[in-house]
């Protein structure tokens, strides 16, 4: 083939530094339109990001040209420090080291979309570690829980 052809849907998911709630309403548009053009200046488009005070959902095209690694690294580094410029409050803001990241069928994108755009209305009957559980097996990840939530 003479082109390098390829589509990546991916949604990934990560939280705050001990899963506090600090992502306030006012700042939280900002902030995902903020890792929106940190992902479209690594050629990974943003079709959707949203989430609640202590974490945040990214549904994007990865780029065939940079590692999911990357990318996540890129999104979290980048937002981690505008966020901290904010305010005062922010000035010691972290995500958590991991992440999830879920490879998306073509089917499912407006599913998801829907779903990331009502965070606010699902974590009203379950926290994020209840829903990021669910996530995993419903991706069918494996994991061990003893290393989730460090």
């Amino acid at each position: 083939m003479s082109q390098s052809l390829a589509k990546i849907v991916v949604h990934t998911v990560f939280s705050t530094q001990g899963r506090v709630a600090v992502l306030n309403s006012p700042i939280r548009e900002d902030l995902y339109a903020y890792i929106a053009g940190v992902l479209r200046e690594l050629e990974s488009p943003a079709l959707k990001v949203g989430g609640t005070a202590d974490h945040v959902h990214i549904l994007s095209q990865l780029s065939k040209n940079y590692a999911l690694v990357k990318v996540v690294e890129e999104a979290k580094k980048g937002s981690s420090k505008w966020l901290k410029t904010r305010s005062p409050e922010l000035a010691h803001f972290h995500w958590q080291v991991g992440y999830g990241a879920f490879s998306v069928s073509e089917h499912m994108i407006p599913a998801l979309v829907s779903y990331i755009a009502k965070q606010e209305d699902h974590h009203r009957m379950r926290t994020f570690q209840e829903e990021y559980l669910m996530l995993l097996e419903e991706y069918q990840v494996p994991y061990d829980e003893r290393y989730l939530w460090s």
